[in-house]
């Protein structure tokens, strides 16, 4: 295995013999050297090329002295967030600040500051004034516009001009890095690369692209929100990469112009960017702090695949990666799980072999290659297609032969199966060796919700797909002797949930005897279509109102619906059934949810606490009504 990191300190610099780098990367993550984590790629990636290159991980922006660690670049500045966004690094869902935080050494909270992008490029400015900045990552790429933020709950405007980077580059980075990197090598002025596929810059008007798609400006978007709707479906109609076009967006006296998406990468690209000499852990210097929790999920796990035409209306990915679906060679999947079973620590269970959703393996049309994805149109929801390919074949024969190196015990899937895209294939081969070999008791998957209502407003499918994955899944299992359960997400307060699509998915779940663990209220994050409707309560692609759960009082009742089992919930229960006037789900009866009054446990035979607070239930209904 290769033991030579990217240097971190400038001890490690001053061992490799490197006066000064060409390129400073700095992350708000602690330094992975893994292929899970971007910044391991795209520093490997410049290393390739032939350039120095040196990290600084979770420099402390209260002072000078991480930041100034390496001195100046010879090129350029290179900064990121991290792997995710540094404002749902830090907060919940319900805005209350994170006690932990995987991607830091030791899972300790606090490391990077809010809007982490934004931040250190302006103590870079501070620093070293003009020099070059490009900014990356996925905090960067999902705020390339102007976007709703719902930790300001307001419109913020891009965070290219809010950082004061020079360029920007989203989606996934090989090819814009490689470029930039060559480029500023060459002499370029960073100032005037407009014409990089993939990257954002800022111009002024007079210097705008003929022929771009026109967003409304970010005053417009902030102070009217039909307008908000228009852009969000501007920013996604044209974000193909074989018909899309340049997006522009006003900022002031400024233009922020975005170029059409950068190419995928092909197979051969893929096969190269996953060759590179990761040393697949943590830097050494984490140890003492017990390491960083983040690698432990992903360290003996396999990603075969990018982009996903699921294309969730709450999923980053569209936006992102791209729905384009591109594939590694089975060669270098291989290859990949030859060099984990080398690894001293491996135990022979390889934890995934997946991507955004694992049984991906391809477009889901032909078409897509020279025409690109349907503009405004999902390939699975809500129904599947008629021009879907649905094929497990490769993706099997992959897993088949994963299965049969020496040293493999077992192949988990745990990145998550797309149950609809595995129901169209017609060949249930693939399904049956999944819940034979590859399922370690449970099985993940997403129906998110059961209302149609809700499930429309997620770009997911109806839940009819869902039910007839359970009945074949427990089917299959059944019939090879195994116990094995379907553990379904769920998520709470999409917009378009009323209280009445909530019990709507209580009831669903009751009658299919879930009981779910755990629940995911819905999360309002930068870019999204789902953050759009949260924000505008349109939808941007009808343009007609969509219900949205705001208020804490109601997102609480929500969620305690989808447990409405446990104790601790019965009130809220209580609260939500009667605000929905469904009565008939209070009580003792089979069908009901929850009881009114709870059962009498004191010794005595009297009345309980509880009831000697509040005399009787209608008592309390009127006080609460």
């Amino acid at each position: 295995m290769y033991d030579k990191f990217i240097p971190l300190t400038k001890k490690e610099m001053d061992e490799q013999g490197i006066k000064q780098f060409d390129f400073i990367y700095i992350t708000g993550d602690a330094y992975v050297d893994h292929p899970s984590f971007g910044a391991a790629i795209v520093t490997r990636l410049i290393e390739a090329m032939g350039f120095t290159v040196g990290i600084i991980s979770q420099p402390d922006w209260r002072t000078d002295k991480d930041f100034r660690r390496f001195g100046a670049p010879k090129y350029a500045f290179l900064v990121t967030s991290g792997n995710i966004d540094s404002m749902v690094a830090h907060y919940t869902a319900a805005k209350k600040k994170r006690s932990d935080d995987a991607y830091t050494a030791g899972g300790k909270a606090g490391k990077r500051p809010d809007r982490a992008v934004i931040v250190y490029c302006r103590k870079i400015r501070e620093y070293f004034g003009d020099i070059p900045i490009a900014i990356g990552g996925l905090e960067a790429s999902l705020r390339r516009f102007a976007h709703y933020d719902y930790w300001d709950d307001a419109v913020r405007p891009s965070v290219l001009p809010d950082s004061g980077a020079d360029l920007l580059m989203y989606g996934m980075g090989e090819h814009q890095i490689q470029e930039l990197c060559t480029r500023l090598a060459d002499g370029e002025n960073i100032c005037e690369i407009h014409d990089i596929r993939g990257t954002c810059y800022m111009t002024e008007p007079v210097n705008t692209p003929i022929g771009a798609a026109q967003c409304p400006s970010f005053e417009q978007v902030r102070d009217n929100k039909k307008e908000y709707a228009k852009a969000t479906k501007i920013q996604y109609d044209w974000q193909d990469e074989v018909y899309g076009k340049t997006i522009i967006q006003r900022h002031g006296n400024m233009m922020l112009v975005q170029n059409p998406p950068a190419k995928s990468l092909t197979t051969e690209e893929l096969d190269y960017i996953y060759s590179l000499p990761y040393t697949r852990r943590y830097h050494p210097s984490y140890e003492s702090e017990g390491g960083v929790p983040g690698i432990e999920e992903v360290r003996f796990s396999i990603t075969h695949n990018r982009g996903c035409f699921g294309y969730c209306n709450f999923c980053s990915i569209a936006l992102h990666q791209g729905r384009r679906v591109t594939v590694r060679s089975e060669e270098s999947v291989l290859a990949e799980a030859e060099r984990i079973t080398q690894m001293p620590d491996f135990k022979g269970y390889i934890h995934d072999v997946g991507g955004p959703t694992a049984n991906f393996r391809h477009t889901s049309c032909r078409k897509q290659l020279d025409k690109g994805l349907c503009m405004g149109k999902k390939c699975l929801a809500p129904v599947p297609c008629p021009a879907l390919e649905a094929d497990h074949r490769e993706y099997l024969q992959i897993l088949r032969k994963i299965r049969a190196i020496k040293g493999v015990k077992r192949v988990f899937i745990r990145s998550g199966i797309r149950y609809d895209y595995l129901m169209a294939d017609k060949d249930d081969e693939f399904m049956r060796e999944l819940i034979k070999y590859h399922v370690s008791g449970q099985l993940k998957v997403a129906p998110e919700h059961c209302s149609a209502v809700v499930l429309d407003k997620m770009g997911k499918p109806h839940i009819e797909a869902y039910k007839a994955f359970q009945k074949r899944f427990y089917e299959i299992t059944k019939g090879i002797g195994k116990e094995q359960y379907l553990v379904p997400y769920l998520m709470s307060s999409h917009p378009g949930s009323t209280l009445n699509e909530a019990i709507e998915l209580a009831l669903f779940l009751r009658d299919n005897k879930i009981r779910p663990e755990q629940v995911q209220d819905f999360y309002p994050t930068p870019g999204t279509i789902s953050t759009c409707m949260f924000y505008t309560e349109l939808d941007p692609y009808t343009m007609e109102k969509v219900y949205v759960p705001k208020t804490p009082e109601e997102k609480a009742m929500q969620r305690a619906l989808l447990q409405y089992f446990k104790s601790q919930n019965r009130e809220t229960v209580l609260k939500a059934l009667k605000k929905a006037g469904r009565y008939d789900l209070i009580g003792t009866g089979k069908n009901c949810l929850v009881e009114d009054m709870p059962k009498n446990n004191s010794r005595n035979g009297g009345e309980n606490k509880w009831q000697k607070k509040k005399s009787s239930p209608q008592r309390n209904h009127r006080k609460k009504g």
